[in-house]
């Protein structure tokens, strides 16, 4: 029985070749002109004047935070469904991660709950494009506006994906992408910040090298760098930069593919939902999709380890996700719960995210959805 594991790690068309040449090259500049490339590709997807490569999604989130201005005590809201690394770019800098409900649908920050988050301490608001699915970022930014906090988006898992035609990642004051190896476009690890506001450019690029004008230097502005600011090391490595730069070649084909598969998963499932058994993921208006995830919500909780289970059995890999942040040891310590949030603890023990990958063929997704459908009517 062929096995289909949950992921399988895409291979770009040039990319042994560019590491290749990376590799057994004597010249230093080589690997500049394919950050340029990464860069030049990057900017011209996102439509953004101001990317910077990062070695992970997470040190971008920490960019954000610094260029954020945050002070002990500050507080920054966010959805406690996400991973740590939202949480802790807030709490590092001193700042209070506060954690409100999502929606059950998209499973993203309920818009409707952050203005009850809101205090005189509040500085920002940490979105998070959950598998990809927009936010209501309309809502979102109107809110911010007019109680006059930034918003940073949390875009790990969204490159490919569009809200009222703009990529997620570049609508917010500041954004983060993860290039991970479980991502759709990947380099082992890497990320990318993004800023749509011309005030913090300098600085974040101060702050990504080191706290130095080092990149000021590479374009030539001026003859040597210095330390000029606090910072730290969030650069890419070079060798990861040269597999990125194959990647981002092929990201509109892998996202085509993914999106292929997502579709056939969720018109695949639509009997499960009409007869209770799941709830399959809804998309925010005017949103688009690039198939990082696809997940669904077992309506019996208690079930869900029996049909991992179940699946492991035929040879299928399905698995949970996050824990809610609010009921971890950290975020009991160093964040704040407001109110109860109801949906994120209901959902989390219900969430079941079904294999997906570039090269994955039709034959292979019917036969997670066959097994899928044996498994829930059967438990």
């Amino acid at each position: 029985m062929e096995k289909i594991i949950f992921n399988k790690r895409f291979l770009a068309r040039n990319e042994a070749n560019y590491v290749g040449q990376y590799l057994t090259s004597s010249e230093t500049g080589e690997i500049e002109q394919l950050e340029k490339k990464c860069i030049s590709i990057i900017a011209d997807k996102l439509k953004s004047s101001f990317v910077h490569l990062t070695s992970s999604c997470t040190a971008a989130l920490e960019v954000s935070s610094i260029l954020s201005d945050l002070e002990p005590g500050d507080e920054v809201i966010m959805p406690s469904f996400t991973f740590s690394s939202t949480a802790n770019a807030v709490a590092l800098r001193g700042g209070v991660p506060v954690f409100v409900d999502i929606k059950p649908g998209t499973l993203n920050i309920d818009e409707r709950k952050i203005n009850l988050a809101i205090t005189s301490k509040t500085k920002a608001i940490f979105v998070v494009h959950y598998a990809g699915l927009a936010c209501n970022m309309n809502a979102i930014i109107k809110l911010a506006k007019d109680n006059g906090l930034l918003v940073i988006e949390d875009a790990a898992q969204a490159l490919g994906s569009y809200y009222d035609g703009m990529p997620l990642g570049t609508i917010g004051d500041f954004g983060a992408i993860s290039f991970h190896k479980t991502k759709n476009i990947q380099c082992g690890e890497g990320g990318l910040f993004i800023s749509s506001n011309r005030q913090y450019h300098d600085r974040a690029a101060h702050i990504i090298e080191k706290g130095t004008n080092r990149f000021e230097k590479i374009n030539g502005n001026i003859d040597k760098y210095e330390w000029v600011s606090l910072g730290s090391s969030y650069v890419l490595s070079d060798i990861q930069i040269a597999s990125l730069a194959a990647q981002l070649l092929d990201e509109e084909r892998v996202t085509s593919l993914r999106g292929a598969i997502w579709k056939q998963y969720h018109l695949g499932l639509e009997e499960l939902e009409s007869d209770g058994l799941i709830t399959r993921p809804s998309i925010e208006p005017g949103s688009s999709i690039n198939g990082h995830i696809y997940y669904i919500l077992i309506s019996k909780p208690h079930i869900r380890e029996h049909i991992t289970e179940y699946l492991f059995l035929k040879g299928i890999s399905a698995y949970s996700h996050y824990e809610p942040l609010h009921l971890a040891p950290a975020g009991t310590r160093y964040g704040r719960t407001p109110f109860e949030l109801n949906i994120t603890e209901d959902i989390a023990p219900r969430l079941l995210r079904l294999p997906i990958w570039p090269s994955m063929t039709p034959i292979q997704v019917q036969r997670v959805i066959t097994e899928l459908i044996g498994a829930l009517r059967v438990g």
